[in-house]
């Protein structure tokens, strides 16, 4: 490891305590029986509990470092993520028309599902942004489930920026990270369908056509008003 990577790693560390929105179980990290309350203790089984309070200090003192490695990944990839959806609304705005090739160069709209690359204007960009500002801002003040299909698909760019950040600098993650984030961040998710060309866009809850993107999932959930517009 590098000079560099020591200093990214460091930078992540102290990240870690600004995503105040995901507690580091959601993150991976199974809880030690000693720093749960007795209502907690009380959703395990005794044998998981015996088996929590098994693991050897230096495994759990990994296991910390690495949950709050991946705290501090989210944290600094949402920063990233905005940063270069503006410098793809920069690009497309100096566009006379986009192209499937254009998106395809793009740093952030090249994460989306291709077969809807040509709808990518600035007007969508701008409305994208929005959205994943708002998904962003769920990683400090308390996470919510997104309530829309563009925001299942920030979620969604938002890993795949922290896979680049991670690769980049060979950063010590468990194998099975995206997975376990996923699962808590989009649980339940239609957006991954979007991926497959030979998916159709309609399911049993919805559909999922480009013209619903920014449109609530359902009755309770909230998309900010400029996205709705």
């Amino acid at each position: 490891m590098s000079a560099d990577d020591d200093d990214i790693t460091d930078e992540l560390l102290a990240d870690a305590g600004k995503l105040t929105g995901l507690g580091l179980e959601l993150l991976g990290l199974d809880p030690h029986p000693d720093d749960m309350t007795p209502e907690q203790r009380l959703q395990f089984e005794p044998e998981d509990l015996a088996e929590m309070a098994a693991v050897p200090p230096e495994a759990r003192q990994k296991a910390v470092s690495q949950t709050l490695l991946l705290a501090g990944l989210l944290w600094n990839s949402s920063g990233v993520l905005l940063d270069q959806l503006f410098r793809d609304l920069g690009t497309l705005t100096g566009l006379e028309a986009v192209t499937p090739s254009d998106i395809a160069g793009s740093s952030v709209l090249s994460s989306l599902p291709p077969r809807f690359a040509s709808s990518y204007d600035a007007a969508f960009t701008q409305k994208f942004i929005v959205v994943s500002s708002d998904v962003t801002a769920s990683l400090g003040r308390g996470w919510s489930t997104p309530g829309c299909l563009a925001a299942e698909l920030a979620v969604r760019c938002l890993l795949d920026q922290a896979e680049i950040t991670e690769d980049i600098y060979e950063l010590d993650l468990p194998e099975d990270w995206r997975a376990r984030v996923e699962e808590v961040l989009l649980e339940d998710a239609d957006s991954q369908a979007l991926y497959s060309e030979g998916a159709d866009v309609h399911t049993d809850d919805g559909e999922l056509g480009f013209e619903h993107w920014f449109r609530p999932l359902s009755p309770g959930d909230v998309v900010p008003p400029y996205a709705r517009s």
